[in-house]
């Protein structure tokens, strides 16, 4: 028979997160003639010095935790599920080393935010339990944004979240948040757009 043509069907597949272990092997070498010193690679460095998470994972909890918000302990529940028990608190503590590290980039996205001639601002209230307490009460975070493409502007893009000191609820109080960084600065007046919402 003679092939006349054919169909073609798609269909929409999973293959669910893996698991594996990485091993890194540090061979160790002495000189048996000339010393008794050994010679080593040195350890490379890691996010958790000597812990087990590599940084393909402590970035794919974090974005778990702040994009798909799925809490520390809903993940260990998923991770207990296949075979690996970790507890919430040190997933916590993963991010809170990642984050450390983070903190360059973060400090550099907020000079560019204080540089910028428009600011828009918006606020979300959000539950928080503070430790010792059995309820919650509201607590509130800013998302400061600087977009100046729309106005011809060639600067990139800049997002960071700032949360308000006890007592400052609405976004009309954030450019105090944000200062300027040179006093001549200070006197540049700058546009910032809210949705003027009192949370």
């Amino acid at each position: 028979m003679a092939r006349i043509g054919e169909d073609v069907s798609e269909r929409l597949d999973v293959i669910p997160a893996q698991f594996r272990v990485l091993v890194t092997r540090r061979p160790r070498y002495a000189c048996r003639r000339c010393s008794q010193a050994v010679a080593q690679a040195h350890a490379p460095e890691h996010v958790v010095p000597g812990g087990l998470p590599t940084e393909l994972f402590i970035a794919w909890i974090i974005v778990s935790k702040f994009g798909d918000h799925l809490p520390f302990y809903r993940q260990a529940e998923i991770f207990k599920r296949q075979g690996i028990d970790l507890d919430r608190g040190t997933l916590g503590n993963w991010v809170g080393r990642a984050c450390f590290h983070l903190m360059p980039i973060i400090n550099h996205m907020k000079a560019h935010l204080r540089g910028a001639d428009r600011i828009f601002v918006d606020e979300t209230r959000a539950p928080v339990l503070d430790p010792g307490r059995k309820a919650t009460k509201s607590g509130f975070f800013w998302a400061v944004v600087s977009d100046d493409r729309g106005h011809g502007g060639a600067d990139p893009p800049s997002c960071c979240s700032t949360t308000p000191p006890a007592g400052q609820r609405t976004s009309a109080e954030v450019p105090r948040r944000i200062p300027r960084p040179v006093p001549a600065m200070r006197r540049l007046p700058v546009l910032q757009r809210a949705d003027g919402n009192r949370a």
